[in-house]
């Protein structure tokens, strides 16, 4: 395994991570490419050009596979067809331990399952010599066929900004087996399973289609489109072991948190009854992956039409590692929502006003600021109709385009109320209220329907190109039964998210730049927050500062530096008062710079929210500066980190970016919290630059000094940093 790089202390990575797996392929007679000797084999995260996805089937074969060299699922097609196997080809492992259903779905209330084979005698493991006496189950749907098809994008994306990642779609192979319902009342309904899986990344994506040929209307009532019975990661005989570990699944069907762990409704581990040698005493081991929607869709399908579920993402680790795990979560966002790499520098303005915004907008063209956002409480109004109103924005827009400016602002959807007819229902009380947020509107509801309209027609008359979207869909039900969005309880959560989504999807192909604190970047958002208490900026600024930094680092576990934005109360936010604003900037410039020391330094874009970026010369050289920083290292900035040393205020902390396939192969940036200058042997582990025998070290842009590398790839560096200071290092 490769493990986890933490604090001053770099392990030498193990290349047990990196083994493939000839034994699993072959095991399922398929054919297997030679093998380089372990100690050769690329490491995916450093060159993941070797691991092309493609579809195998040797001749003959009763069995196809996909595989990119890193994972592999493979599929029996007779008497039915099923996933008999995902191998981790990195350790040798199998995941897989049973077969399953590929879905399951409930079609007017009559339950069945897609695929599959039953009669597997033992649920602890799965033996090929088992499969041939497997059938297919009486009441299934019978697979009929398959295409193989190259990556699709799930939705449009006009590139109109720099972003660090712009390969779209990703590259990869697809799969799709057809399916028929069997004899009956269903007859006529197909089911498509799709699977695709790419390049360079131990990732695939699964998601069903349901097409009605039936000739009547057909009800959807529940579907659960991935069933997988998944080897144990711990056994435990008294209680329920946690989950595995070794994959991470989410889908794009998300909401209601900021990170992927709050956002996920639809990864259910389950226990599986039919494992019934588990040591489990209760058999309450949560080992079958099922992914499905929380609620409903409980949607009617028309004669001729076709209903598409949401796609599951299966990343599959070769480590325990924390670093390294979040390393490849992270690069799973850069490959299937390469949008979220964009990181425009921000300013929030504090008035809306034509005077106002003008000068906000000639200040961030001096500094070189590149997006102005009419902040909440600005007395911007996104949904004013007004003729007059909307050709004031349009001229405002025109003008910042003349600065090279992008101009929007902010709007707020839920946590607020409208009024009993367009609020979400409870269905406990039959009224408003009850919601995730209190009262909220219903996205299928009159008022929405108008509000979504007012947005679109505002971007479109405008040209406005940036929205900050405050309480996105949260996952609220709703009990109407008059809302013309939705008919009812069941489909009213699908129905809400299928508007939101269509929404950001439209802003996405239209090149709109989206602020959204929630976790809707595989639907299109941008940037969420990096992990910050509004309250906390009210406090004294030193604390500001340590809290800023620890929210860019434990941020950074989940998000690349581009997906979460920080806050800068240039006036007063939340309350704090004199001690917790900058304002004046020049009589706090010390406090100002450390703000965009840590910024831009480390990658992520603030709001900077207040009517001005500068009150002097002074003030505006030093903001200029930490922008031509960023700018002139942006490749490296916007580059994956290495979590070194979490901020506590009692010793330095920082972080290091890495790069293989930059001139720039690292950037690190190490703070001292302290009152007094402090000298420190620091050990940066180079191992994600691609670095191996020696490096090139500048410090704080001096001379490079040429450094050997130890065996773990790392290298001991002294360094002086100053009191409430910084030190900046560029690596090549």
């Amino acid at each position: 395994m490769i493990c986890s790089l933490s604090m001053e202390v770099s392990m030498k990575p193990s290349r047990r991570g990196f083994l493939a797996g000839s034994f699993a392929a072959g095991c399922l007679g398929l054919p297997v490419p030679a093998e380089t000797p372990a100690e050769e084999k690329p490491d995916w995260l450093i060159d993941p050009a070797p691991f092309v996805a493609r579809v195998h089937r040797a001749p003959g074969s009763n069995e196809i596979a996909l595989s990119n060299g890193l994972i592999k699922r493979a599929f029996r097609l007779a008497p039915n067809a099923a996933t008999v196997a995902l191998d981790n080809l990195m350790t040798g492992a199998s995941l897989v331990r049973g077969v399953k259903p590929e879905a399951s779905l409930t079609l007017d209330g009559e339950p069945f399952d897609v695929g599959g084979l039953t009669g597997q005698p033992n649920y602890a493991y799965l033996l090929p010599d088992w499969l041939d006496a497997m059938k297919a189950g009486e009441k299934a749907f019978r697979f009929t066929g398959y295409e193989t098809l190259p990556v699709a994008p799930r939705f449009a994306w006009k590139q109109v900004r720099y972003a660090a990642q712009t390969k779209w779609p990703p590259a990869g192979a697809g799969l799709v087996f057809h399916y028929e319902a069997p004899p009956g009342l269903h007859a006529g309904v197909r089911v498509d399973i799709h699977y695709e899986m790419y390049d360079g990344i131990p990732l695939l994506a699964k998601w069903m289609t349901v097409e009605n040929r039936t000739g009547r209307a057909i009800r959807l009532n529940r579907f659960t489109s991935e069933i997988l019975a998944v080897v144990e990661q711990v056994s435990s005989v008294d209680i329920a072991p946690p989950p595995p570990d070794s994959l991470h699944v989410e889908s794009d069907y998300a909401f209601g948190g900021g990170d992927p762990r709050g956002s996920n409704h639809t990864t259910c581990w389950m226990p599986d009854p039919q494992y019934t040698t588990q040591v489990n005493y209760n058999l309450r081991s949560p080992l079958l992956l099922e992914c499905r929607p929380p609620l409903g869709p409980d949607v009617t399908i028309e004669p001729g039409a076709e209903f598409e579920s949401f796609r599951t993402f299966e990343l599959i680790y070769d480590s325990t590692g924390r670093e390294r795990n979040a390393m490849a979560r992270r690069r799973m966002y850069r490959t299937i929502a390469p949008w979220a790499t964009e990181n425009p520098i921000l300013m929030h303005a504090r008035k809306a006003d034509p005077a106002s915004v003008k000068l906000a907008i000639d200040q961030c063209a001096e500094v070189g600021f590149e997006m102005v956002i009419l902040s909440f409480g600005s007395g911007f109004d996104a949904e004013n109709q007004d003729p007059k109103y909307l050709a004031q924005l349009r001229s405002l827009a025109e003008y910042a385009r003349t600065k090279g400016i992008e101009l929007g602002g902010y709007s707020l959807l839920a946590s607020r109320g409208i009024d009993d007819a367009d609020d979400v229902i409870n269905p406990k009380t039959g009224r408003p209220g009850g919601a995730i947020f209190g009262n909220s509107p219903c996205l299928g509801s009159r008022w929405a329907a108008q509000y979504f309209e007012k947005l679109r027609s505002l971007f479109e008359t405008t040209g406005f190109s940036v929205l900050e979207h405050d309480g996105s869909y949260p996952g609220d039900v709703c009990a109407s039964t008059t809302h013309p969005g939705h008919e009812g309880l069941d489909d009213s959560q699908w129905r809400q998210f299928e508007i939101i989504r269509a929404f950001y999807h439209w802003a996405r192909e239209k090149g709109i730049y989206l602020n959204v604190p929630d976790w809707y970047f595989l639907n299109g958002s941008n940037k969420t927050g990096m992990g910050y208490r509004e309250t906390n900026w009210s406090l004294p600024r030193e604390q500001q500062f340590i809290l800023g930094r620890q929210n860019i680092f434990d941020g950074t576990w989940d998000k690349t530096p581009s997906m979460g934005w920080m806050f800068v109360p240039l006036v007063e936010y939340q309350g704090g008062g004199a001690a917790a604003t900058l304002e004046p900037l020049q009589d706090h410039l010390d406090a100002y710079e450390q703000h965009l020391a840590q910024n831009f330094g480390e990658g992520v874009q603030a709001c900077y929210r207040g009517p001005r970026l500068f009150d002097s010369e002074k003030t505006k050289a030093v903001v200029a500066r930490w922008v031509r920083f960023y700018k002139e290292h942006r490749a490296i900035l916007d580059s994956d980190v290495i979590h070194l040393r979490r901020a506590d205020g009692r010793d330095w902390d920082g972080l290091l970016h890495v790069n293989p396939h930059l001139p720039e192969k690292g950037l690190a940036l190490l703070f001292n919290p302290l009152k007094h200058p402090i000298q420190r042997t620091v050990q940066l582990p180079l191992y994600y630059t691609g670095l191996r025998n020696t490096a090139q070290l500048r410090i704080n842009g001096g001379a490079p000094q040429t450094r050997r590398l130890t065996e773990d790839h790392s290298v001991a560096v002294s360094i002086s940093i100053p009191a409430r200071g910084w030190v900046w290092m560029i690596v090549a």
